[in-house]
């Protein structure tokens, strides 16, 4: 995409993902395959090749799930030979880049090297991942898959259940979680391979009923959903049912992967032979709504009084603000642009900045206010003052409603200095969301500490779907490259955080019975962990930590990338925060440890001894301390002295 090359020589990786997540969002996978061959050619342009092995583990998911197994197979032998090369051997990094390789390996048919890879991602993961990390569970779940195609289903049956109960361990919310449903759908399809089709169909709909639960529409692993209880639906004589349901499955395998997919060609056999069986026999009708499929049981519904039985939103794929302002760019902004030809090529074009849109966090509850229809033009100082009131004007022109959106509903704080989307000057822009017009300068990274890390998002955030000049890339880019003494004095500060909140004073605030002051250290100590987290992930490959509002989704996010650092320690922070009310205010006498608060105690103690361990571990892989304390403030002070400018190490 434009503007993925910042100056500094090192790729734009945030803003890759940042572009991939929008593609995907769009249900569009078949359009995201130039766009990963232009990042790799980016990254190898470069010679950036840590961005490079993130890049090539998003090319083995991608062509995987597409059928193209030896672009697949490319990518995992490349991506393997660099980890070496960039000293991840015996990494969570490289644990993660066995799992996609194997994985490759296995969906192209190659299933003894697959099996001996599996092997090797199973010795890496067990000494990296933390005991319950979901990608262990993931590991099991391709497992099974294996397991399958060698003609072994009990084996599948109990990869998937081992799967299952980590996964189900992991979640603070399991009748809500898309990786609980995703694994309910495997286990009952490998059930009917071995003749428990009731066992299958109650399955089927536990994991319907979690994708619908949590709004979980725009998911494409929804279609293996729907095509598991479709497939009961087949088996036990009710067809009409079936047919159905593998038609919402084929509209949303269409969506997701196109027409000529593998997916798509297995869906449709599926689906004719069911309408085959349903023209001589459609069966009884047994439709099912969430509250019966959460319990495993089935619902009679008169087929005539309620047609279609699922929720037809469920095939809609969601429209993100972020695609919205594209599709509006391309089907009307760029046009516009048409009547400016000296300056169009100095003209940036995006969404960035303030509002969950920006941070691909929205959804239908984002839409009560400051969405719709629009998108930013950024331009120098001089173009600005030469056009921009007749570009606004020219903008204010374009249509309020598209794709059935708008108009735009704007909030008395979006407008005037405020407002999100239309024409700005580049460093008024910035000056408006950071209070500086650019970056500070590298070497002056005391000016850095200035700037909060929420600034530091939303200035960073967001697409640029056009800079054909670069020079709003630029200043975007520059703010993304904190210098490192800024960072590891951040980082200081957080682990200096993390041992006095939760290590020290949590566990005396308990002591005391301050149930309060208990749970205040536990949110400073959530806080502080999220942060580190996006900094040891480094901001030029990651960005920052969203306010508090997105803090969760933005570590959700970061923890399913592969390749992130610290992947474990979202789960941990969840667990912890779920179980604080309870340990802070959990009975009467809880600070004697009564019964009403100490198994939550000893849940959330051992959920920050976690997370400040999988902390450690980091630190001494990154060199940034040699201490194996297990207390933080230790390691503080290991990364002070690793600081060069002396005004920041006495922080």
């Amino acid at each position: 995409m434009d503007g993925s090359r910042p100056a500094s020589g090192m790729y734009d990786v945030q803003s890759m993902l940042s572009g991939l997540d929008r593609i995907l969002a769009s249900q569009d996978a078949p359009s995201a395959v130039p766009f990963l061959d232009d990042a790799l050619t980016g990254a190898r342009t470069l010679g950036d090749e840590a961005a490079e092995l993130t890049i090539l583990n998003e090319v083995m998911g991608l062509h995987r799930s597409l059928g193209s197994h030896e672009r697949a197979l490319e990518a995992a032998e490349r991506a393997l030979g660099l980890v070496p090369r960039l000293g991840l051997a015996g990494t969570d990094a490289h644990a993660t880049t066995l799992i996609n390789a194997a994985t490759a390996r296995r969906a192209a048919g190659r299933l003894d090297q697959a099996r001996d890879t599996y092997a090797q991602a199973l010795e890496v993961a067990g000494r990296t991942f933390p005991s319950g990390d979901r990608r262990l569970a993931a590991l099991h779940n391709n497992l099974s898959m294996l397991h399958s195609e060698a003609g072994d289903p009990q084996g599948a049956y109990d990869e998937l259940s081992q799967a299952l109960s980590i996964v189900e361990a992991a979640s603070v919310d399991p009748g809500r979680d898309v990786d609980v449903a995703g694994t309910l759908t495997n286990l009952s399809l490998v059930c009917h391979d071995l003749g428990r089709d009731d066992e299958a169909e109650r399955l089927a709909r536990r994991s319907l009923a979690i994708f619908k639960a949590g709004g979980h529409d725009q998911n494409p692993h929804l279609a293996a959903a729907l095509a598991g209880l479709a497939e009961a639906c087949f088996r036990s004589g009710r067809h009409a049912d079936a047919v159905e349901l593998y038609e919402q499955a084929l509209a949303i395998v269409d969506a997701a992967y196109g027409s000529q997919s593998p997916q798509h060609d297995v869906t449709l056999e599926n689906l004719a032979q069911a309408r085959t069986a349903a023209a001589a026999d459609p069966g009884p009708r047994l439709l099912v709504d969430a509250s019966s499929a959460r319990d495993g049981g089935s619902s009679t519904v008169d087929s005539e009084a309620s047609p279609g039985g699922l929720d037809p939103a469920l095939a809609v794929p969601r429209m993100t603000g972020l695609a919205l302002a594209r599709a509006f760019w391309e089907e009307h902004g760029r046009p516009m642009l048409d009547r400016y030809p000296e300056q169009r090529g100095r003209i940036a074009v995006g969404l960035v900045g303030h509002g969950s849109e920006c941070y691909g966090f929205d959804d239908d509850l984002s839409r009560d206010h400051d969405f719709g229809p629009g998108f930013c033009l950024w331009l120098g100082e001089a173009d600005h003052a030469e056009i921009g009131s007749r570009l606004q004007a020219d903008y204010d022109a374009l249509p309020a409603t598209f794709m059935g959106f708008g108009p735009r509903v704007t909030t008395t704080r979006a407008r005037g200095g405020g407002r999100r989307v239309g024409v700005f000057e580049i460093a008024d822009f910035f000056q408006g969301l950071t209070g500086l017009p650019s970056a500070p300068p590298a070497d002056q990274p005391h000016l850095w500490v200035t700037l909060d890390e929420a600034t530091l998002a939303a200035a960073t955030n967001g697409e640029v779907f056009a800079d054909p000049h670069g020079a709003f890339s630029a200043v975007r880019g520059a703010f993304l490259r904190m210098p490192d003494d800024a960072r590891l004095a951040r980082i200081g500060q957080r682990l200096g955080m993390m041992a006095q909140a939760g290590q020290y004073n949590l566990p005396r605030m308990l002591a005391r019975a301050d149930g309060e002051a208990a749970w205040l250290s536990v949110a400073e100590f959530v806080r502080a962990a999220a942060s580190l987290v996006f900094l040891l992930n480094r901001p030029t490959a990651v960005g920052y930590l969203p306010y508090y509002k997105w803090q969760s989704a933005a570590l959700r996010r970061l923890a399913s990338r592969p390749v992130s650092r610290l992947a474990g320690v979202h789960a941990q922070l969840a667990d912890a925060q779920r179980l604080a009310s309870a340990a802070c205010f959990g009975g009467a006498g809880f600070g004697e440890g009564g019964a009403g608060a100490a198994p939550a105690r000893r849940g959330l103690q051992a959920a920050i001894d976690d997370v400040c361990t999988q902390v450690v571990a980091e630190l001494r892989l990154q060199r940034l301390s040699a201490s194996d304390s297990t207390f933080l403030e230790a390691h503080r002070d290991e990364v002070r002295a690793r600081i060069g400018d002396p005004w920041l190490r006495a922080l």
